[in-house]
């Protein structure tokens, strides 16, 4: 698709930040489209530090929870820890089961099955939880902590509550006017305005993991009057014991792990989990994330957020999507080195079978598109159905369809007579206020401005297909479906030495809320003549060269462009620059996402 080119302008001060915060001109260029612009910002992009991480205290309801979670481990208590079937909710599972067994308390876990009970806590699930194989001390029911979910669950809690079961909610998702009345809620925006609103599922894990070692780091101290024994009550600034220490840093990979996989804005206190997280990763000694490296062919080197985005978050996902989360659970928890590795394979079968349905569905779904008409000007959104389609991955093809068409898009499955349906947006639309305009068509939908999902009712898909295709028209204009590529300066290919780029690669990790690091150039002259390489010869190979300076090229699936480039023999790039090694040399090339003719 034609997109549509945004160039930051130069920053008139960069060459002076450059001098002041020690990095090339680029890099604070790159560093004053991200926002920042002070010296104490620079310096805490460039180097975020784990003494930055907000205190648990701050996070509404973190104290309070875990003062329930550890008198439940005193007495005795079985604690289950009810998750989503995601990276997020998986990590947050294994964060809080790592450390409460760390302390001895009787720990189970609970995964809802992606297809047969969906996302977020549910009654079936939590009767079926609190049953055989979840009852401790006596019997009694355990104290059910939710994780990544249950912000919405205003029924569910309202049912455990008459039966007097305790539950504890850690989410992170947008709260609707009524919250469920749980014991504690425990979430960024619910009760209190932590400074971090973004964090994941399994950040908000890692800080009442933070809390509980607190806790049970203090020491209790003599009342005199009473003879007896009373509990300090933890603050911001309570240390935790050396062995919870340990334990919380080994922790933070899993952390980070959540937040990259997750899409939350990895800036401020995201960046310092993400950041610090990765480094460890490498060295992690979890058996199970161990394995999951391995698997990977990720053993022994960096680790940085593509490999998590592309490689190990896939696998993980995976499991929810072609069977069910609670194997990826099992590996990040219990399992031992035979069984972590054995799994580890397991996942990653599962991701090859992933991969194969995916482009199955995705190659029928564009057909469908393709032959219904619906990539015309006069319908802006897609709606697309069928019972031979894997519910598990119709997330990802959704997002292919936005990729190709530049529409909003709803892929549904109707395996087994019911529909469940995930939908993606484009930036110039909020996708759940365009389905709360259709919302009688739907049985239920949730989500975010830019990503939800949905159940439906068979027969209702063509009706809510003509309602969302007219709510759509009326928001967005063609030039909304132009994919916009943004991009941090106009540089001359001279800029790009090995030093620059190395330092642009050192402000990672990239995500949402910091990208990757892209720019344009000026007119380009061909050095020779392009071609297309790749097993399906679908990537383009150039070099190029401007004022007497030369640079390789490669843009992955755009061979379509050779003749044109062929014909007018010069373009302007935008192309994010990387360092191609081969035969111990390393050399600046650029990877092309776009080219704009004469």
């Amino acid at each position: 698709m034609e997109k549509r080119w945004i160039i930051e302008p130069d920053w008139p001060d960069r060459a002076q930040a450059a001098r002041r915060w020690s990095v090339p001109p680029l890099v604070a260029q790159i560093l004053h489209t991200r926002g920042v612009q002070l010296d104490d910002d620079a310096r805490a992009f460039l180097s975020p530090q784990l003494t930055s991480l907000h205190p648990p205290a701050m996070l509404p309801g973190a104290v309070d929870a875990a003062a329930r979670i550890v008198d439940a481990v005193r007495s005795g208590r079985g604690i289950l820890l009810y998750g989503d079937y995601d990276v997020d909710g998986i990590m947050g599972i294994a964060i809080l089961w790592h450390v409460l067994t760390g302390a001895g308390a009787d720990v189970s876990y609970y995964v809802p099955h992606r297809v047969e009970e969906g996302y977020g806590l549910n009654i079936d699930a939590v009767r079926s939880a609190c049953g055989t194989g979840h009852r401790t001390v006596a019997g009694s029911t355990p104290l059910i902590v939710s994780i990544d979910c249950g912000i919405s669950a205003v029924e569910v809690a309202a049912e455990l509550k008459l039966a007097g079961v305790s539950l504890i909610i850690t989410d992170h998702h947008t709260p609707r006017a009524t919250l469920p009345e749980a014991d504690v809620i425990v979430h960024p925006t619910v009760g209190g305005q932590y400074p971090n609103p973004h964090l994941c599922g399994a950040g908000v894990a890692f800080k009442l993991a933070w809390a509980i070692a607190q806790q049970l780091s203090v020491e209790c101290t003599e009342n005199r009057q009473s003879g007896g024994c009373i509990k300090m009550h933890p603050t911001a600034t309570t240390k935790v014991a050396p062995e919870f220490r340990e334990l919380l840093r080994i922790m933070l990979p899993l952390a980070a792990l959540g937040t990259i996989a997750d899409v939350v804005p990895l800036t401020g206190e995201n960046r310092v989990i993400a950041k610090c997280g990765l480094m460890d990763l490498p060295s992690t000694p979890l058996v199970g994330l161990r394995a999951l490296i391995e698997s990977a062919g990720l053993s022994g080197g960096r680790i940085d957020a593509y490999d998590v985005g592309f490689k190990l978050a896939p696998r993980l996902n995976a499991a929810g999507r072609m069977g069910h989360a609670k194997l990826a659970v099992e590996l990040m928890t219990r399992a031992d080195t035979d069984r972590a590795r054995e799994t580890a394979r397991d996942l990653q079968e599962h991701n090859r079978k992933r991969q194969t349905v995916e482009r199955r569905i995705a190659h029928e779904a564009a057909d469908i598109v393709e032959a219904s008409g619906m990539a015309c000007d006069a319908k802006r959104g897609i709606v697309v159905a069928s019972d031979k389609w894997h519910p598990g991955v119709i997330g990802i093809v959704a997002s292919r369809l936005v990729e190709r068409f530049g529409r909003p898009t709803i892929v549904i499955s109707t395996q087994g007579g019911n529909g469940q349906g995930s939908a993606r947006s484009v930036r110039a639309l909020d996708l759940t206020a365009a389905l709360s305009e259709c919302e009688s068509h739907l049985i239920s939908f949730g989500g975010h401005s830019m990503a939800a999902g949905l159940r439906i009712a068979p027969e209702r898909i063509d009706a809510f297909r003509s309602a969302f295709v007219q709510v759509v028209n009326n928001r967005l204009t063609p030039a909304d479906m132009v994919p916009a590529l943004r991009l941090d300066a106009e540089i001359s290919i001279a800029e790009l030495t090995l030093e620059t780029v190395e330092r642009i690669k050192a402000a990672g990790p990239f995500g949402a809320g910091n990208p990757k690091p892209r720019f344009a150039t000026d007119w380009l002259e061909l050095a020779d003549e392009p071609r297309s390489v790749g097993r399906d010869r679908s990537h383009l190979q150039a070099t190029f060269t401007q004022d007497g300076k030369t640079i390789k090229a490669i843009g992955f699936g755009m061979a379509w462009a050779i003749e044109d480039l062929k014909d007018h023999r010069r373009c302007k790039v935008a192309f994010e620059p990387i360092i191609n090694e081969f035969n111990n040399r390393r050399t600046v090339e650029m990877q092309m996402a776009d080219l704009k003719f004469p």
